[in-house]
């Protein structure tokens, strides 16, 4: 485990997939990551890379070749290198291998780095392209945070507010993980003036019964931040998503969390021809170039 910390936060890290796993706010006592329960979701923050979601049958093609990777990529599951490490931030870097070329035919450099700006983390992602052709990739997060921050409240208490109103349409997920064909009102339409509508909101309350369907999964919002707060608490956290078009909002089957997460990609709809050039929201980098994008999330 790995730390970085300032006069505000502490922060822990696994090297692990350079997996986020402890925000702790020093002032407020309070730790805002999911402890990672087994019996729940052994997990707190994985890395999502070189693909977002579940691919179609587990595999894809390129260039004539058929290859297979798991859902949510393979990033999560290597010993990443600390490649810098100061007081208030840490890099780590992840390098391709002969273990990856075989399911991923790019070579590549994934570079993470945290950094501490008073009471707010930065997480940014660095993909470098290595190789002699455009790569394709996908990249995303997948934090979670715990959901009631303190003992004395409940999930029922806690709700997300969107920076901007909103027409919640969720693209549902067939049992494989992958993307249906039509969206779905979140929370269902009405009768206005004898016409059907969606109206718009700021507001997602959140209730167990809310994920028990899986993910809400929404495509190019007109927000660049969530907050998750209550109306009984004074704590709260801002999360800042810009430059990500997909985003996923999730919780293991009545679990006290809320994964907020940041996606450049999404997983294969259930039409897709699966060539990984067709795939939506792939990215597309050019030999040598480099792929940057940041999330934040600021703690009150």
């Amino acid at each position: 485990m790995y730390y970085i910390e300032n006069e505000f936060l502490e922060v822990g890290i696994d090297a692990k997939g350079a997996e986020l796993v402890s925000l702790f706010h020093k002032d407020h006592e309070i730790e805002y990551m999911w402890g990672a329960d087994p019996l729940f979701w052994g997990k707190s923050s994985p890395v999502l890379f070189p693909i977002v979601g579940g691919l179609k049958d587990n595999s894809y093609t390129f260039e004539g070749e058929k290859y297979n990777l798991p859902r949510h990529g393979f990033a999560r599951d290597y010993v990443f290198e600390v490649e810098d490490h100061w007081d208030d931030g840490i890099s780590f870097l992840l390098r391709s291998d002969e273990n990856t070329l075989k399911i991923y035919p790019f070579t590549f450099e994934f570079r993470i780095v945290y950094e501490l700006y008073a009471n707010l983390l930065s997480v940014t992602y660095h993909v470098t392209n290595l190789s002699e052709k455009d790569m394709y990739f996908s990249v995303g997060g997948h934090p979670a945070f715990a959901v009631p921050l303190t003992d004395d409240l409940t999930y029922e208490d806690f709700y997300l507010e969107f920076e901007e109103d909103e027409i919640f349409h969720r693209w549902p997920l067939s049992e494989q993980g992958l993307i249906l064909e039509e969206p779905e009102p979140l929370f269902g339409e009405k009768i206005v003036d004898e016409e059907s509508v969606v109206e718009e909101t700021k507001i997602v309350p959140l209730t167990k019964e809310l994920f028990h369907q899986d993910a809400l999964v929404f495509k190019q919002l007109n927000s660049t931040n969530v907050i998750l707060k209550s109306d009984k608490s004074e704590h709260s956290l801002r999360f800042d998503f810009a430059g990500f078009p997909f985003l996923g909002i999730w919780a293991a089957k009545n679990a006290d969390f809320i994964c907020i997460e940041p996606w450049c990609g999404i997983a294969d709809s259930v039409n897709h021809t699966q060539e990984l050039t067709e795939k939506e929201g792939i990215n597309v980098l050019a030999a040598g170039d480099v792929f940057e994008r940041a999330w934040a999330v600021k703690l009150t």
